[in-house]
């Protein structure tokens, strides 16, 4: 087995490393060490959590020396504002006993702030493209320094429309520089930008996409509507001791209030909520609350699907089933994490059966179907989404109520004339024949002569 005694890193960097506890490197940080530390661009595959943010940081720790200039040296690029934060907290622990300042900025706060710390110099940045992007546009952040670039979950950055804002930073890039790339998946707009911005990059592949993590147990629960899912986890959540710590999935904004408002009459003291909607100050909070065990339930949409690494989630809850098989992957990657033990279960209704399929296919396996709970209700309660809407045949005679009611009116006369184009250039025009020019400067001399 690989210990890091097979680095060759610095003391600092070994002495951060013995205080964090990391008893050796995982697979992903093994392969990729020596291809960072090489100068080589690299492109890594590997499942979330399966600690890719350690797999890059530590050569570039170990390759940056010492340096007065203010401008950054080394940028990396994450899609989430939280994400930033976890980033910033991992790359200060690294560097611990170095000298090495770290910033971090992201849309949502004060862009003044940022570029007075920013003023005061800065060694490795780390950022989301969009507030980058400002700041490098409004001379606050001078990016011709960066000789090491990072761009981490860059297929979310795609999938958040981040393409433009990526081509333009990629362009203010000085043009010799190592680019470093990871993902949990390789799609055709990833290739795409590897193709566009890489010199014949090293491919490093722990996992294929969509392979499931071994040490998550998957199960599901056939539920005919949302109000039931709601039920069967309100049952579910009773067991303190087996769901001592759960992250719930929803699809949309507008479902985790929803659901949040159901849960909070059962768990109002142990249940936070994140989506993108929130402030940024409730959306750090309640990831600090939940990650130090204050709040046992997180409810979010899938904006902390990706990336995040928070401590020993014991459950997994998708009560919406995703309608991209691999956002499954990104959301049961947040239990199980450092080769813990994790569980992942999955509510689906009839209509999402085939996106099941569809993750099931992805990963190769079949997710068992739990039997449903006999003292849970069976809601006929439905959300507007779920409301059958009554759809009229082709009917040429319009039904009585579809006719005028008594508050209509017929338009007057002068609001049924149709625009001819201005009045001035109709009149002007039968007048003179053509539109009066001021180009033709004797126009007027040879009217008046006639």
């Amino acid at each position: 087995m690989a210990t890091f005694d097979d680095f060759k890193i610095s003391t600092p960097l070994r002495n951060a490393i013995a205080n964090l506890g990391f008893a050796g490197p995982r697979p992903i940080q093994e392969k990729s060490f020596p291809v960072i530390l090489s100068g080589r661009d690299m492109v890594g595959i590997a499942q979330t959590g399966t600690g890719k943010t350690f797999a890059y940081m530590l050569p570039l720790l170990q390759m940056l020396p010492f340096s007065k200039e203010k401008h950054p040296r080394v940028l990396v690029l994450v899609p989430t504002r939280e994400l930033v934060v976890q980033v910033v907290e991992e790359i200060e622990k690294f560097g611990k006993y170095s000298s090495i300042k770290v910033v971090g900025v992201y849309g949502g706060t004060n862009m003044n702030r940022q570029k007075e710390e920013l003023s005061e110099g800065a060694d490795i940045i780390v950022a989301t493209p969009g507030r980058l992007y400002d700041l490098a546009l409004s001379k606050a952040l001078r990016l011709k320094t960066v000789k090491k670039l990072v761009i981490d979950e860059v297929d979310v950055m795609l999938d958040l429309g981040f393409r433009f804002q990526l081509n333009n930073i990629m362009d203010l890039l000085p043009a010799r520089r190592q680019n470093i790339m990871f993902s949990a998946t390789m799609t055709d707009e990833v290739n795409k930008l590897i193709h566009d911005y890489f010199i014949t990059p090293e491919n490093v592949t722990v996992a294929v996409s969509g392979t499931p993590l071994d040490n998550i147990y998957q199960a599901s629960y056939s539920v005919p509507n949302f109000y039931t899912k709601a039920n069967l986890l309100v049952e579910l959540l009773k067991d303190n001791d087996l769901f001592n710590k759960v992250l719930v999935f929803v699809s949309n904004k507008k479902d985790a209030d929803r659901l949040f408002e159901v849960l909070e009459e059962f768990y109002s003291s142990e249940i936070c909520l994140i989506h993108s909607n929130k402030t940024q100050n409730h959306r750090l909070r309640s990831i600090r609350q939940f990650d130090e065990g204050s709040n046992r339930i997180l409810v979010t949409t899938d904006v902390m699907a990706r990336g995040l690494d928070l401590n020993e989630i014991s459950h997994v809850i998708n009560f919406d089933t995703p309608s991209y098989p691999e956002n499954y992957m990104h959301r049961i990657g947040r239990t199980g994490r450092a080769e813990a033990k994790g569980s992942s279960l999955l509510f689906f209704t009839e209509k999402e059966i085939l996106a099941k399929e569809a993750i099931e296919e992805l990963m190769g396996i079949k997710i068992p179907i739990l039997e449903f709970p006999p003292v849970v209700e069976v809601s006929t309660r439905l959300t507007q989404a779920e409301t059958p809407k009554v759809v009229e045949a082709d009917n040429p005679i319009k039904r009585e109520e579809d006719l005028a009611g008594p508050g209509f009116h017929e338009k007057k006369e002068k609001n049924k004339r149709i625009n001819q184009g201005g009045s001035y250039k109709r009149i002007i025009a039968k007048k003179y024949k053509k539109a009066k020019t001021k180009g033709d400067k004797n126009y007027n001399k040879r009217n008046k002569r006639k």
